[in-house]
């Protein structure tokens, strides 16, 4: 009998089902609902896969529907779905000091998109160290307000919240309605958008930086040119889209009296910079999403679409797929052989890549839309809004998410699973080179296009 082999993206894929089908078992059970009475089935799985995610819908209200007990478990979930499975078990078998073989290495360097497999021990050892010590500064810095509201639980809510913002989940256990009750807090709108985005930038180009601000005291200014091309398009990018999507918002919902019409200068500012930041796949709200005028709602799904960037905690089609494409376009406008950035030519299965993982997102997005519109009957901005936050893993909501029946929520739950592995499985399949090149090659023809 043959021994059956699992590509590494079926492993991959597997993993995430495993631990959804863990989570959902867990939360079904009495102890995890703060009633004390057994969830039904679709409610756990649609927790336990929005979590999982790392999205942030959510069918019942999580600070009031589960017990501690049930916010250990979503947390848990948060943390394994921000990190991957796969990232948890090896990480535990290195500091246990556990012998790793060339598959599983290679099971590593492809849940990362990695180039090679030159120092990827290393490299997972300071991704979970970093994500530790980040999530840890987070919650220390949640807890004098958190701890001022709540007293002790304050501790806990602080630590939840700091995972959770930098997974880029957007679950919390403060209240009903998220963080609109500390929208004008400086302090945790500061903490919340930092965590966001550390966590959405993604842990190469953290590296890259912390070696550039290593090399600033020898070298100067002029260390930062020697970034990496990944970082300058990841920071840039990134830089443009927030301030860009949050001057947009600011416009859009300067004299909205639902949202933030009647708050000072300093305040809209501070809300409309965070409602760009929360889109980058986080997902909480500051402000009611029903609330947004329709300009401010249709940039929110463009910044929900994109997400963050490659190897790190946000999802979306990211920043780099955006940049590409759009590089492509200059490239084919302009009569360009290569499309170029910074200097350096873009090879071109970098844009086919960016092409593909584009195109299955959108995929996604749109048969969702198509079906959560047919069995729903909603509004079709609250359903576009709804699945492209399904789509990108971010979790806004028009409010559309609790009043969804069973097979609308299957279907939700469904697009947050390949929303999240969809484009991770497609980066695996391009990172195997074709072993069976054809040493014959196609005649070519010329087509009209456009």
């Amino acid at each position: 009998m043959k021994r059956l082999k699992l590509s590494t993206t079926h492993v991959i894929m597997l993993s995430f089902i495993l631990v959804i089908l863990v989570g959902t078992l867990l939360l079904m059970l009495p102890i995890s609902s703060a009633d004390g009475k057994a969830t039904p089935f679709i409610d756990a799985l649609f927790t336990a896969t929005t979590s999982t995610c790392v999205t942030g819908l959510v069918v019942v209200p999580t600070v009031s529907a589960w017990s501690t007990f049930g916010h250990i478990v979503i947390l848990l979930l948060i943390q394994i779905g921000g990190l991957g499975l796969i990232t948890v078990i090896s990480g535990i078998a290195l500091f246990a000091h556990k012998k790793i073989g060339l598959s599983d290495r290679i099971l590593l360097q492809d849940a990362f998109n990695l180039s090679d497999l030159s120092g990827l021990f290393t490299f997972v050892k300071k991704v979970i160290i970093g994500t530790f010590a980040v999530e840890l500064a987070g919650a220390l810095l949640y807890m004098p307000v958190f701890v001022s509201d709540f007293g002790a639980k304050g501790i806990w809510i602080s630590v939840f919240t700091s995972v959770s913002a930098f997974c880029n989940a957007g679950i919390d256990i403060l209240a009903e309605d998220s963080l609109c009750g500390y929208n004008t807090n400086l302090l945790v709108n500061a903490v919340t958008s930092t965590l966001i985005i550390l966590g959405g930038l993604g842990y190469i180009v953290w590296w890259d930086v912390i070696r550039i601000a290593k090399n600033i005291k020898a070298r100067g200014l002029k260390a930062i040119h020697s970034l990496t091309l990944h970082s300058k398009i990841v920071l840039s990018t990134t830089f443009f889209l927030i301030f860009g999507g949050g001057l947009l918002i600011f416009i859009f919902e300067y004299n909205n009296p639902d949202t933030i019409g009647s708050y000072t200068l300093g305040e809209k500012l501070m809300v409309s910079l965070f409602q760009s930041v929360t889109t980058r796949t986080a997902g909480f709200a500051s402000v009611p999403q029903e609330s947004l005028t329709n300009p401010s709602a249709i940039i929110s799904v463009l910044l929900m679409f994109i997400g963050g960037s490659p190897v790190g905690t946000a999802g979306g089609i990211k920043t780099v797929t955006v940049a590409v494409l759009l590089s492509t376009v200059v490239s084919a406008v302009t009569n360009k052989d290569k499309p170029s950035m910074f200097g350096r030519d873009i090879s071109r299965e970098i844009c086919f890549k960016a092409t593909a993982v584009s195109f299955m997102s959108f995929s996604i997005l749109f048969i969702s839309t198509l079906l959560l519109s047919v069995t729903s009957g909603a509004d079709l901005l609250d359903v576009v809004y709804e699945t492209a936050s399904a789509t990108a893993t971010v979790g806004l909501s028009r409010n559309l998410t609790p009043s969804l029946n069973s097979i609308s929520k299957l279907i939700v739950a469904l697009t947050m699973y390949f929303g999240r592995i969809g484009p991770i499985s497609l980066a695996v399949a391009f990172s195997f080179k074709n072993k069976n090149t054809n040493l014959i090659k196609n005649p070519t023809e010329d087509i009209r296009v456009g």
